[in-house]
């Protein structure tokens, strides 16, 4: 069975950092194109970071470009999200997706809140 399992959200202050998790179950991440999206309250969900299959290409919205890195450790079958430089505006449920012809595999999200 395809499991997607997020982690890694919390409150932070304006400014910090947190580090997002996805493990993965029922299928091997490096055969796939990952992605992480979020959605706030209120706003239609989007898209934040991708990793495509070969790690050659990544892509990042330009809300948290420079902010962001995504990356995967295909021995643990896990996709990450470090997030520096966090504003408010980043405040959302996160979550992360499997893509083959369209994003087919959602986890559950992850809350961030970014806020003193």
């Amino acid at each position: 069975e395809v499991q997607l399992q997020a982690s890694g959200g919390g409150l932070v202050q304006p400014g910090g950092s947190l580090r997002l998790s996805c493990a993965a179950s029922g299928f091997n991440i490096d055969d796939y194109a990952i992605g992480w999206f979020r959605q706030a309250p209120g706003k239609e969900r989007e898209g934040v970071s991708c990793i495509s299959v070969s790690e050659n290409n990544t892509y990042y919205s330009d809300s948290v470009k420079g902010r962001f890195t995504i990356s995967r450790d295909n021995g643990k079958n896990t996709l990450y999200l470090q997030m520096n430089s966090l504003k408010p505006e980043d405040t959302a449920e996160y979550y992360c997706a499997r893509y083959t012809i369209s994003w087919d595999y959602w986890g559950q999200g992850t809350q961030v809140t970014v806020s003193s």
